[in-house]
């Protein structure tokens, strides 16, 4: 060997080589947003599915956000062979003339123009995204924000956990690690979280998301009164998940409320807790919960949600429009929307008014709301709203106790329902707080932000 050989140069160089280039990465995810498949072709010689070397973890993730990921070792073809750009267009399912290639090298790309597709010789990441945008008519590189990866469906694990006889709750997981689980408000599915939980699985957790009781395929108790077996914790002390004695637990609108209550009354279970929007506060056997909500017009809709049958009626007319005027962002637009105050009281939800629309990152996967549809019967979400008062009695055995693990509230600025105000004061009673604010963001801040 010479003698300046360094093996760690080497490594070095090649690692250098291997690192993700942002900018087109944000071009791949603007124009899947805009209807485009995307898909990566890499000479790599070893097959890395054992994990020794960084290429399977690299690989794991480009997996999740791109259409489709061929690795040559696996397929037993290598650019430029002719063979591999074959099988990327069966399995994109498209013809050579509705492909652009881009490739930093150009014998890689003679093939392909020959199949007749577009070509683009990378010597430069601004001139080949210059170049890319003429080529697909998307502003790849400027312009357009691109969306995080939401996952499908159809792309992640479904498990079910018994809670108690007759009761189950279903979940969605992704990625290997320390455990954080996301739990959802009303009227949302654990698809609420479908940004969140491929970025979180990114990095290096494993994400549970939670369908909560009485939503989508998760059950709830039978009967009338079945409401009252909506307490507080929202049945997550059963989720007796194999090898998870602890979790970090992030919640949202009811969610929020869920996993303060775990992390007041289970401390032993919870290794950290966050909530988005719901603020704490302790229960004071001073004041009538009942009476303190009907304080606040804001908080009458609850009230609409008591009488079993009513609301249902009104909101399982038409489940897409239901969502679709529930759940919107913070620019306004004249159509239908929300009563609020004291206006309604007695009558319907909805009226005509100006509403917020939805903007791009809430109405993305609309479609997988519609095929997972959720029930609001009778003892479905609306019965988180018809235990008040029992929730109230359960937190006040909890009096004087405080929330001592790690926390994290994080309030929006455009939230007319849970106002970032009424978190004033959370300090007194956990300690290790940490906040955060989002001044440009409604109430539906996972998906809007």
């Amino acid at each position: 060997l010479p003698p300046a050989f360094s093996v760690t140069q080497a490594f070095e160089e090649m690692a250098a080589k291997g690192a993700v280039n942002t900018p087109l990465l944000q071009a791949a995810r603007v124009l899947r947003r805009n209807g485009f498949k995307t898909g990566v072709l890499t000479n790599n010689w070893v097959d890395d599915s054992a994990g020794r070397l960084f290429t399977a973890t690299l690989m794991n993730l480009l997996h999740r956000h791109f259409d489709l990921v061929i690795e040559s070792c696996r397929l037993g073809a290598q650019k430029p062979d002719p063979e591999i750009y074959t099988y990327a267009l069966d399995a994109l399912r498209m013809k050579p003339q509705e492909v652009i290639l881009l490739d930093d090298i150009g014998e890689n790309l003679k093939p392909a123009q020959e199949m007749g597709m577009a070509t683009v010789l990378v010597r430069d990441t601004e001139t080949a995204l210059k170049e890319l945008e003429e080529l697909s008519g998307v502003q790849a590189c400027r312009g357009e924000e691109p969306l995080p990866t939401a996952c499908d469906p159809s792309d992640v694990t479904h498990g079910y956990v018994p809670i108690r006889p007759g009761v189950q709750l279903h979940f969605v997981e992704m990625g290997h690690g320390p455990v954080i689980c996301l739990c959802h408000g009303f009227p949302e599915s654990w698809l609420s979280w479908r940004y969140q939980i491929p970025a979180l699985a990114d990095a290096g957790f494993r994400v549970i998301a939670l369908e909560m009781k009485g939503y989508g395929e998760s059950t709830a108790p039978p009967g009338e009164l079945g409401w009252r077996g909506f307490r507080g914790d929202g049945g997550l002390l059963g989720l007796e998940l194999p090898g998870i004695p602890q979790t970090v637990l992030v919640g949202h609108d009811w969610g929020g409320a869920v996993v303060w209550n775990m992390a007041l009354f289970y401390p032993e279970r919870v290794r950290a807790v966050a909530s988005l929007n719901t603020p704490y506060h302790p229960a004071d056997p001073a004041v009538d919960i009942v009476e303190k909500t009907k304080a606040h017009p804001t908080f009458d809709y609850q009230f609409y949600f008591q009488e079993p049958g009513v609301a249902e009626a009104e909101l399982e007319k038409d489940i897409g429009r239901t969502l679709k005027v529930l759940i919107r962002s913070t620019r306004r637009e004249v159509g239908v929307g929300l009563r609020t105050g004291r206006g309604w009281r007695g009558g319907r939800l909805f009226s005509p008014r100006r509403l917020f629309p939805v903007p791009a990152a809430v109405s993305a996967g609309a479609e997988s709301h519609h095929l997972h549809p959720i029930p609001l019967s009778p003892s479905g979400p609306l019965n988180w709203y018809r235990n008040m008062r029992p929730n109230w009695c359960w937190a006040l055995s909890a009096k004087d106790r405080k929330i001592t693990m790690p926390a994290l509230m994080v309030t929006a600025g455009k939230d007319v329902v849970l106002r970032p105000s009424m978190s004033k004061g959370m300090e007194e009673w956990i300690p290790q707080l940490r906040r955060g604010h989002i001044e440009e963001c409604g109430h539906w801040m996972q998906m809007e932000r």
